[in-house]
């Protein structure tokens, strides 16, 4: 079932404190950049019901409000992504084992100024009710250069995952929670054109470091290891010993990051093995000729 809306609806709420942690603003240094070779899109293999979707602007005036409208086509742009979490986060529920998801039934999309890019926000009154806000400043500026649609379509896939992840009962670390929401948007073909792998740090560093890490345990282990991942964290407080033990054959995560990093080190020196890939994850979708 596909949510529609009327043309420009609004939808006013108070902003409420209980939110997700905000994307940052990529760095512009030249050494963030990385490849953009083609890649795949996501196959949805499920039609989920969608929430209802809800679009405010709150200064239609503003820049970024007229390049939203300019760059994304309404409930058909919002729809899909939502799709594309769903399919890539859980399982039809027709199959076995059963996988279950939250119970979200709205998500209001709300363009205002604000610094930062992003942040998603659950209602007080009833936390099924989902408010995405979008920097109307951040989406005039990042229109300045690159692949405006590309990007506004990564940053609503991302905070999508927000509406739909589990999160071990708030007690899931950030840079897990954020590192499953760029794993999506890296898997659905959206990732920003200045991510790179690297493996400095931990492994649960967030955004596209955690999102690479991810993929290539998804690499590794089998199709539905990050799924596992995210079903894993439905319950409880979070162990994270025993989720990566339960998805990833009994391994410990130090040691498969530290995996990783080697295959990664392998790599840039030209060689190739099985710790990991030799070539960069592509970030941007093929090209429709």
């Amino acid at each position: 079932m596909t949510a529609t809306t009327p043309n420009t609806p609004t939808y006013f709420q108070q902003q409420q404190p209980t939110m997700s942690p905000a994307i940052n603003p990529p760095s512009d240094s030249p050494s963030q950049s990385s490849p953009t070779p083609t890649t795949a899109p996501i196959v949805r293999k499920h039609t989920f019901p969608t929430p209802l979707l809800r679009l405010e602007l709150r200064d239609l005036a503003h820049e970024g409000s007229s390049i939203f409208l300019t760059n994304i086509h309404g409930n058909e742009d919002l729809s899909s992504q939502v799709q594309n979490v769903l399919n890539l986060l859980y399982s039809s529920p027709k199959e076995t084992p059963v996988s279950h998801r939250p119970g979200t039934r709205s998500v209001t999309f709300i363009i205002r100024a604000f610094d930062g890019v992003a942040y998603t926000t659950g209602l007080d009154l009833d936390s099924d009710h989902k408010e995405i806000n979008i920097s109307a400043e951040y989406i005039k500026n990042c229109a300045r250069g690159g692949d405006k649609r590309h990007e506004l379509l990564g940053v609503i896939c991302h905070e999508l995952v927000h509406c739909f992840q589990w999160n071990a009962e708030g007690t899931c670390p950030g840079g897990l929670i954020e590192g499953i929401a760029d794993w999506v948007r890296l898997r659905a073909g959206l990732g920003a054109a200045h991510w790179k792998q690297e493996a400095s740090g931990e492994w649960d560093g967030g955004y596209q470091k955690t999102g690479y890490f991810l993929e290539w345990l998804e690499r590794r282990f089998g199709d539905g290891t990050v799924r596992r991942l995210n079903g894993c964290l439905r319950k409880g407080e979070y162990d994270g010993e025993k989720v990566f033990g339960e998805c990833c054959e009994g391994e410990k995560v130090e040691e498969l990051w530290k995996a990783y990093r080697k295959g990664l080190e392998k790599g840039k020196k030209g060689g190739d093995g099985e710790d990991g890939p030799a070539n960069p994850i592509p970030t941007h979708p093929a090209k429709k000729e």
